[in-house]
């Protein structure tokens, strides 16, 4: 969140190169500003994106 506090991992393990999807429900979040992290190998890329309930 914009705190920084940690609510969630969706993925922690090493993959092989593809395409991927993730599901992810926000159903226990509240509306609000989060950021999310895409980390491959020495890339890394943060976003953020809003929850409206």
């Amino acid at each position: 969140n914009v705190l920084g506090v940690e609510v969630a991992v969706l993925v922690n393990e090493k993959k092989e190169p593809g395409t991927y999807r993730v599901n992810f429900s926000g159903a226990n979040l509240a509306s609000g500003t989060y950021f999310y992290r895409l980390q491959a190998g020495a890339f890394v890329q943060t976003k953020k994106f809003v929850l409206l309930k």
